[in-house]
């Protein structure tokens, strides 16, 4: 789950403290807040379990100005409100799921699951860019119709660029979904593998370096 970022609104500390710690151990990064003014003012992240009642406002409330400002984040609340009208009432205000207390770490990690594959569009399995072919689930590549041998890595670099076609890929996020580490020392790795892999695409600009920034594959829209 790396580099999913959840964010626990919470304000019962003890309670914040153990869903947290159980959630890094299933690889998430978390954000915490235990306030409905934290909770609006954190940064983005990929979903929130929302505790209903907090000391400054209600989580129904933060759901609906967050629906009513565009943003489409993925909410689960996390309440002891478990009356049915109380549910119908939180995914009304914009909640994806509603999870009653008490409840196991096994459940929440499977409501998780259940709503990532729920809002989560599936990943493109073909992508073309000019003349390159690139079928994701059959791991093949072929340019200008002649297929092309890339090593795992490799192949897994031009994944995830072909995953945002024109658009800058950073560094940071290269080097975690393709090494899964932080260590600084996988920059230079990370440019020795794109440079071996512009040289078997055989087309060195259609990879496009944005210094001090990450890659692009193909051009930019607005170029």
């Amino acid at each position: 789950m790396g580099n999913v970022r959840v964010l626990v609104v919470e304000d019962d500390i003890r309670l914040g403290n153990a869903l947290s710690k159980a959630l890094q151990r299933q690889g998430y990064e978390v954000l915490r807040a235990v306030t409905a003014a934290e909770a609006l003012e954190a940064p983005p992240v990929d979903l929130i379990l929302l505790d209903m009642g907090l000391p400054d406002g209600d989580g129904l409330d933060i759901c609906r100005r967050l629906r009513r400002e565009g943003s489409d984040v993925p909410i689960i609340a996390v309440t002891a409100r478990g009356e049915e009208r109380d549910r119908v009432m939180g995914l009304r205000c914009g909640a994806d799921d509603y999870l009653v207390k008490p409840y196991s770490l096994a459940e929440l990690g499977a409501r998780i699951e259940a709503v990532f594959r729920r809002v989560r569009p599936r990943p493109r399995q073909v992508v073309e860019v000019e003349d390159l072919h690139l079928d994701l689930a059959a791991h093949t590549v072929t340019r200008d119709g002649r297929p092309v041998a890339l090593a795992r890595k490799e192949f897994a670099l031009l994944a995830c660029l072909a995953q945002a076609p024109g658009q800058v890929v950073p560094r940071e996020r290269l080097i975690m979904d393709v090494w899964g580490t932080a260590w600084q020392g996988v920059g230079r790795t990370l440019d020795v593998h794109m440079a071996t892999l512009r040289k078997k695409l055989g087309q060195p600009t259609l990879i496009e370096t944005v210094r001090g920034v990450g890659y692009r594959l193909g051009r930019s829209d607005a170029d």
